[in-house]
């Protein structure tokens, strides 16, 4: 707080951060107040709380669950910013460009069965999340839910898993950014591309949440449109609309057919269609960080719904219909990014319209750009929950004013500065990328998983803890079925990916040096997360939590929620029998 010298009357500033409620004289230079920006959050607790005891080796449970419940990252994302991030937060290169592998190694029905399947584990994953969420907006919800659920090795390793995904993922997204400029010019050097995206992506995060959760707005209402306007497009292209007027309706599903490599085929889809839904997961990360997640996050939650059902389901049947799965184009492109593998640049072109093609590669580089957003952002906050919870080294927990994970977003940026690999040999940049992608590459999995036996636990806790199901703030419609269905599923996305790793499409032209490489690029992050989970367990002697034991009440944000709930109940029950519907879905 601003005071003044008592013998000359000038102004002077003590170097002792304000105390909880006061204010700072807002005329001092902006530079200044840009540097104290950067300060620790003088309301954070600076202390070392996830392990204690004699030996060192003890995990206190309850105190990780308190640490990550009081963290000081700022509130500020509003409910249109939830909304947008679930309604367009995954849509990203995984369905713009890899649907195009997808649909050549399985074909169109193929591509249809997975997607439908992987959206049906993706519903009741996300409505399992969105009931813990809302009731515990606590930081790093999905190693923190693993720890006070499960065990807290398993939140150990699982934490570590996330955020090394999206460390990974954010030189990858800036490196493919800068290919998707080749679409227009190869004549200027990648590098200079790489800065301009890296600088943007940084500072996008430097203002904070309500910077990321803003960019994420703009981000995902352009994916949407561009989804929207290709769907439309599409059902005139598929009844015989376009510029040649031929009707082509289901020609492609019965030359050259449905399914392509049989059942081997729809398991490599399956895998694909995991992972272009990544990113799904990270409306519940943002609970901690939003003003009303009570009301916000079950309207975010249910638009899941609509996001499956529209913008994958129905967009990639239409590519289907359009797209032979023998086209050769589908299997050229050079990278993940690669606009001209994208099955929907090339039912555009198909159609024989210009123009569009360069409109699509703009919308991927957006899709690009979003993801490598989200990376910082997931990333930092995984790593400054885990430090909060003694499971990584306490600098990480650094919040600054502004309610940054600013140490955390500082090792993010500086890992995104890898993606200078991409201005040199295209060897090196190649072989660098897959292994580091490999460390990672079955994170979302491991993580959705655990997001269902989560939930499972937490149902068992809470009724053998005396409370109902009407004391929740938000229900998963599915419920405990759905998480099992979950759970389930996947399972079966590991084991089908151990299959397609070992012995992929066309394995038997393969030598057996590349097909050993092939399994460890795709499977080697299952055998780090087995040795983490190990290893954590066996130095810290952590137990499997029992239902009897778990902690159902710290980071609770609202302790009223009993009254809360009646009165919003007795509001719903007066509602038309139209605006119950439409609730209940969005």
């Amino acid at each position: 707080m601003a005071g003044r010298d008592l013998e000359n009357g000038s102004p002077s500033f003590e170097t002792k951060p304000p105390m909880y409620g006061d204010t700072e004289d807002a005329h001092r230079a902006i530079h200044v107040r840009i540097l104290d920006s950067f300060k620790r959050d003088p309301n954070q607790h600076a202390t070392h709380r996830g392990s204690i005891g004699a030996d060192g080796r003890v995990f206190d449970a309850e105190s990780a669950a308190a640490a990550t419940a009081s963290s000081p990252l700022a509130r500020k994302l509003k409910g249109r910013h939830l909304q947008m991030i679930a309604i367009g937060g995954s849509i990203g290169t995984g369905l713009f460009v890899g649907s195009g592998s997808a649909l050549a190694n399985g074909g169109p029905a193929s591509l249809l069965i997975a997607f439908v399947l992987i959206g049906i584990m993706l519903y009741c994953t996300v409505h399992a999340l969105g009931e813990m969420a809302v009731l515990y907006p606590v930081s790093g919800s999905f190693a923190a839910f693993s720890t006070r659920f499960l065990d807290p090795a398993w939140g150990f390793a699982m934490g570590w898993n996330y955020a090394m995904q999206w460390l990974v993922v954010f030189p990858l997204e800036v490196t493919a950014a800068t290919i998707t400029i080749e679409f227009w010019t190869t004549s200027i050097n990648k590098a200079a591309f790489v800065s301009i995206f890296w600088v943007a992506i940084v500072l996008i995060n430097l203002f904070g949440v309500r910077g990321y959760g803003e960019a994420e707005f703009v981000f995902s209402m352009v994916k949407v449109v561009a989804v929207l306007g290709f769907i439309i497009l599409g059902v005139i292209l598929t009844c015989g609309g376009g510029p040649d007027g031929d009707y082509i309706g289901g020609s492609h599903w019965h030359h050259p057919g449905a399914f392509n490599h049989g059942f081997k085929g729809l398991c490599s889809v399956f895998v694909t269609a995991a992972f272009a839904f990544a990113g799904t997961e990270l409306v519940g990360l943002a609970a901690a960080e939003t003003a009303n997640p009570r009301k916000s996050l079950p309207t975010a939650i249910k638009q899941v719904f609509w996001r499956i059902t529209l913008f994958y389901v129905v967009s990639l049947t239409l590519v289907g219909l359009l797209v032979p799965y023998d086209d050769p184009r589908l299997l050229n492109g050079a990278s993940s990014a690669d606009a001209k593998a994208s099955p929907f640049v090339i039912a555009i072109r198909n159609a024989g319209i210009s123009g569009l093609p360069s409109v699509m590669n703009a919308v991927i580089m957006v899709a690009v750009l979003s993801v490598g957003n989200s990376a910082i952002y997931g990333s930092s906050r995984t790593l400054a929950a885990l430090a909060e919870q003694g499971q990584a080294p306490k600098f990480l927990s650094y919040i600054d004013r502004k309610g940054r994970p600013i140490i955390g977003i500082a090792i993010a940026s500086a890992i995104g500065l890898l993606a200078f690999l991409a201005s040199s040999s295209p060897e090196t940049e190649t072989e660098a990328f897959t292994w580091m992608l490999a460390l990672s590459g079955l994170s979302s999995i491991f993580t959705w998983g655990s997001i269902c036996l989560a939930h499972i636990r937490f149902r068992r806790g809470w009724h053998t803890g005396g409370h109902t199901l009407d004391e929740l703030a938000f229900r998963s419609q599915p419920g405990v079925i759905g998480s099992w269905i979950g759970f389930c599923m996947n399972c079966l996305v590991l084991v089908a990916q151990f299959w397609t790793g070992f012995a992929p499409v066309g394995y038997a032209d393969m030598s057996a040096q590349k097909r050993v490489k092939n399994f460890f690029e795709v499977y080697l992050a299952a055998p780090i997360v087995i040795l983490c989970y190990l290893g954590y367990k066996i130095w810290f002697h952590t137990p499997f939590v029992k239902a009897d034991k778990m902690d159902l009440h710290t980071g609770r944000r609202e302790l009223n929620i009993d009254a809360l709930l009646a009165e919003e109940r007795a509001e719903k029950a007066a509602w038309p029998a139209w605006k119950k519907i439409y609730k209940f879905f969005c």
